[in-house]
């Protein structure tokens, strides 16, 4: 039967061995393409470039000799450590018109998007305008349902090089903004006294600003997009009823917020804010709820932000109060909120800004498409004083072009964190309640019945939430990843910190390694193992025969997964984008993140391992797995040995042995730490004098020592007396007849 399972994984590796041997996507350096790419993938219509000019530099992109735009690169760092290399044509007016992907090492990363997803994700960027913010435009938002940070990467990278490039080669109208941009007046609240106004004059002079949109304004704008009527997965609206009624104001000015919100509430508003800081009124009615779902989750509010010039705003409800009434003369409105502008955030309340209102419609039975409608907003011109220019300053030293990037990438990993609190907050739980497990594990083990219930609802939340919901499969790939930016001279945290649940999943795994070695990932929180031994306990109620390996094999086949991992980090240190292919060995992409959406032999290679694992309980962890070996080598150092034993074990007794799940008791009765995933049965049986033999055998009495014979006093010593004569047999004498 070994011999048959072996044979059969041979054959599908020789089934997978084709794809893993695929060309890796393209590495080519800036400047490049100039022969590989053709001018009209990045451009339409373009039939060739021009030099490479500017800060950033950029390349015009012609037809004949007529200039159309620029050609960029995009080069921000992924999850994965290494650049995501994107080329993006521009033209003059701002619109993104083409963008290819030709270098990256996101695949064995992405958060259950395959590349498929993630090409279609960057050619959905094309047609948009990433400098312009045009009122009344319903322009698609920068988010894709179960978007990942490989997107938000691209994302962000391309709106900020954009805008770089615009700025330094008079694209989308900054060139034509001379007269604004040799105006270098100073602008900075003026401080007039209050004046009583009422609703409709703040209305009519900007104080206040309106958004109203219908049911048929929303389904025009998703139609732009290419989206229709969420039926049959959600109930259409009626064109002609109200879809939100919007209003928004500055409240931090008196001359605003005290008409709005009246004496008492405008005085709490000003003790609310700290000097400077500014707060806005967003009041709605309609269907259409601006405050959302999110805000329910974990106090962010998701339906809309705050932009001003490249800087996006999410609320969260430590900045935010809810009002009820307003004062007489101010409409009645459904919901009404306070947001005051986050702390560290730059923001001129002198400059326009925005607010962009989220909508969604849903697609399919958990995908969703995304529009936005922006408001914007203009401080009425009394309340700004406009002076002289300031003398000019000494030059300052321009800082390093790293600083800029460094502080984007802060930025946007703060940002990501504070998008999935709620997250944070349960996986934080659920380990914390591990922790806790681990440290009464003397109590818990004593009660057969409900450990075991303990551990299976454990391994359940493992699959379905860590693995299905959450998405937050670890991997060797990131073993390789961190050692290559550490070795590399790459290292920098903002990279790591960009997948929060990821990032406090290893934190949690390497303090454990310390404590308890590799067991609490590999037997409790991996995904993928806590499936395999899930399937197992199924196979076993059903009645599937239990394939019991010799354990001279099966020390011999334990090395395995340890060779794969070295060649793994071998091949890592020469051709990283090599070995991520090779760590396809794992078929975590597969049956967590992607479920089995993938390629044939990838599905193949993934069900062969889970249909071994019905007859050998985690054959995968046992033998196979890269990640394991990786966590088992520094696993040796833990401080403590938590799992006892008792003297007869493995001597006398070969219990746990035999019901070790893994095999990772010696005959001898020791435990190898490097392939124990700390199940605690051996636990159970040693506390359970039931079912342990030496705690039964104590038990029962059979167990206890003889008691010792009485000593008597010996008689003294005397002569030795003569031996009795032998007897003799008497011999009768009879007369024969």
């Amino acid at each position: 039967m070994i011999r048959s399972i072996l044979r059969t994984l041979s054959i599908l590796f020789v089934l997978f061995a084709p794809v893993l041997n695929a060309a890796p996507a393209d590495a080519k350096g800036f400047g490049a393409y100039l022969v590989d790419v053709k001018p009209e993938e990045v451009f339409p219509n373009a039939d060739r470039f021009g030099a490479r000019e500017g800060t950033p530099p950029a390349m015009p992109a012609f037809k004949g000799d007529e200039e159309l735009g620029y050609v960029f690169e995009t080069t921000d760092i992924g999850y994965s450590g290494k650049p995501i290399k994107l080329l993006v044509g521009m033209d003059k007016s701002g619109v993104i018109v083409g963008a290819k992907v030709f270098e990256h090492h996101e695949p064995i990363l992405l958060v259950g998007i395959p590349p498929e997803k993630l090409t279609a994700f960057v050619a959905s960027l094309i047609g948009r305008n990433v400098i312009a913010k045009v009122e009344g435009e319903a322009n698609a938002v920068d988010a894709i349902s179960g978007a990942t940070v490989t997107a938000i990467v691209i994302n962000d990278g391309i709106s900020r090089a954009a805008l770089q490039v615009a700025k330094a080669h008079g694209l989308a109208g900054f060139a034509a903004s001379a007269a604004a941009a040799a105006d270098t007046r100073t602008r900075s609240l003026a401080e007039i006294p209050f004046a009583k106004a009422d609703w409709q004059t703040m209305l009519g002079d900007g104080s206040v600003r309106r958004l109203h949109l219908l049911n048929s304004d929303v389904d025009t704008a998703f139609q732009k997009i290419g989206v229709g009527s969420p039926e049959p997965y959600a109930r259409a609206g009626v064109p002609t009823e109200q879809f939100v009624d919007l209003y928004v104001a500055m409240v931090s000015i008196e001359g605003i917020g005290r008409n709005l919100l009246g004496d008492a509430e405008y005085d709490r508003l000003r003790q609310w804010l700290k000097p400077g800081q500014q707060a806005v009124l967003i009041a709605a009615n309609g269907d259409y709820s601006f405050r959302g779902s999110g805000f329910v989750r974990g106090g962010i509010f998701d339906r809309f932000q705050l932009e001003q010039d490249q800087t996006s705003v999410l609320f969260k409800d430590h900045d935010y109060r809810r009002l009820g009434d307003l004062p007489a003369g101010v409409p009645a409105f459904k919901e009404v909120g306070l947001f005051r502008i986050p702390e560290g955030v730059v923001f001129d309340p002198t400059t326009d800004w925005q607010i962009k209102l989220l909508a969604q419609r849903p697609t399919g039975p958990t995908q969703k498409a995304f529009t936005s409608f922006p408001l914007s907003y203009h401080l009425p011109d009394r309340f700004i004083s406009v002076s002289a220019p300031p003398a000019p300053a000494p030059a300052a030293a321009t800082p390093a072009a790293e600083e800029p990037e460094a502080a984007s990438a802060n930025a946007l990993w703060k940002q990501i964190w504070r998008s999935r609190v709620v997250d944070i907050v349960i996986l934080s739980l659920s380990l914390t309640l591990l922790t806790l497990i681990f440290f009464f594990q003397d109590v818990l083990v004593k009660k057969a019945k409900f450990f075991t219930a303990l551990r299976i609802g454990y391994l359940i939340f493992s699959v379905v939430w860590i693995g299905g919901w959450a998405q937050a499969q670890l991997s060797v790939v990131n073993v390789l990843t961190f050692t290559s930016a550490f070795l590399g001279g790459q290292f920098r945290w903002e990279q790591f910190l960009l997948e929060p649940l990821i990032f406090i999943l290893w934190c949690a795994t390497a303090v454990s390694l310390l404590f308890w070695g590799r067991g609490p990932f590999c037997g409790w929180l991996c995904p993928f193992g806590s499936l395999q031994e899930l399937l197992n306990q199924l196979a076993r109620r059903l009645g599937i025969r239990q394939i019991t390996v010799p354990f001279h094999w099966h020390e011999r086949l334990w090395p395995i997964k340890y060779i794969i991992f070295l060649a793994l980090f071998g091949l890592s240190l020469n051709e990283f984008a090599l070995a991520e292919q090779f760590a396809e060995v794992e078929p975590f992409k597969t049956a967590v993140l992607l479920r089995f959406m993938r390629e044939w032999p990838f599905v193949i290679w993934a069900m062969g391992l889970l249909v071994a694992g019905l007859f050998i309980e985690r054959f995968f962890c046992r033998y196979l797995c890269p990640l394991g070996a990786a966590l088992a080598i520094p696993g040796r150092m833990r401080l403590f040995e938590w799992l006892k034993r008792r003297k007869q074990c493995g001597l006398e007794c070969q219990l746990c042995a035999k019901r070790c799940p893994v095999q990772a008791i010696h005959p001898l009765g020791q435990i190898n730490p490097n392939e124990c995933v700390y199940c605690m049965q051996c636990q159970v049986i040693y506390w359970d004098d039931s079912t342990c033999p030496p705690l039964l055998l104590k038990k029962t009495g059979r167990g206890k020592k003889p008691a010792p014979r009485p000593v008597s006093t010996p008689a003294p010593i005397s002569a030795p007396a003569a031996a009795p004569a032998p007897v003799m047999p008497k011999v009768t004498e009879t007369t024969p007849v």
